[in-house]
């Protein structure tokens, strides 16, 4: 059994069936999650120090930030999934 990874960019990865969300860091409310994942020591920065484009929210309440858009980061998933 292989397991799935997913390329979050500058050479990161997450593993894909961990995944619960990828959603986009501008509204109000992301913000907030990603302040509350730093506060709790939850939070994981992969854009290198790039601007943070997305935001990935794993079943174990981490955040990793991603400098990859949410648009390609879902292609990735999903082009993933198939794959077995």
């Amino acid at each position: 059994m292989k397991t799935q990874l997913l390329n979050v960019g500058f050479g990161n990865v997450v593993v894909a069936a961990r995944v619960v969300a990828i959603v986009s860091p501008s509204s109000a409310p992301m913000r907030r999650l990603k302040d509350h994942a730093k506060d709790l020591g939850k939070l994981i920065d992969a854009s290198q120090g790039r601007k943070t484009r997305s935001i990935i929210v794993t079943d174990s309440d981490h955040v990793v930030l991603s400098g990859v858009q949410p648009d390609t980061l879902a292609q990735r998933l999903a082009a993933g999934v198939g794959k077995e």
